[in-house]
């Protein structure tokens, strides 16, 4: 009589992208996707806490198309008259920067990733994931409202930062998805023109004389 066996049970591994696995033949995009999965992987399961969980969700929703970037050109515009149209191009920005980072997005067709265990901890308008468009038009805004009113850079840029740390925190993107969108937002927020330095007081003659 056949004697029976039982096989062991396989262990359980992180899914991170859904189909077959390929393994890529160029060792260091090979190390560089391990890496990002890594990283993801990392965010997505450590330091998560109220209230902590709750202010990501917060900054994802406020950079959700744009929309805080807007905000404050639009704010920018109100109570500085003078630069009103810079504060509303440089508002505009971010939203422009969405369109551009959707097209770029459809070229790639990347999905987002996913974590069986931990599933992502928002929603998202596409499936498409490369590059973060939270994190384009976040440091295109930052990027373009600084350069109207540079003061205003530290806060504007640590606003981005927390937007981009974000993103792989709830599980809704890679880490190379938020880097890629951060520096197409420099590309696209360098593209609003510096403001003038003030002239010069005119040289008085009889100073001179």
């Amino acid at each position: 009589m056949k004697r029976l066996t039982s096989r062991p049970r396989p262990r359980r591994r992180w899914r991170l992208l859904p189909g077959r696995r390929v393994a890529p033949r160029n060792p260091v995009l090979g190390a560089l996707g391990r890496a990002d999965q890594a990283v993801l992987r990392f965010l997505r399961t450590r330091g998560h806490f109220e209230p902590l969980e709750t202010a990501m969700r917060t900054f994802g929703l406020a950079g959700e198309f744009a929309a805080v970037w807007a905000a404050i050109g639009a704010v920018g515009a109100t109570v500085d008259g003078r630069r009103r149209g810079r504060w509303l191009i440089a508002g505009a920005t971010g939203p422009v920067a969405v369109g551009v980072n959707f097209a770029v997005k459809v070229a790639t067709g990347r999905k987002r990733p996913l974590i069986e265990e931990h599933p992502p901890l928002a929603r998202a308008p596409t499936k498409l994931s490369f590059p973060s468009a939270h994190a384009t038009s976040s440091v295109a805004g930052a990027t373009a409202l600084g350069r109207v009113e540079p003061r205003l850079r530290p806060g504007l840029f640590a606003l981005a930062a927390a937007i981009c740390v974000g993103r792989p925190y709830l599980g809704m993107h890679y880490p190379s998805d938020v880097l890629a969108g951060a520096a197409l937002g420099v590309a696209l927020g360098a593209i609003v023109p510096a403001p003038r330095p003030p002239p010069e007081p005119a040289a008085d003659p009889d100073a001179t004389a």
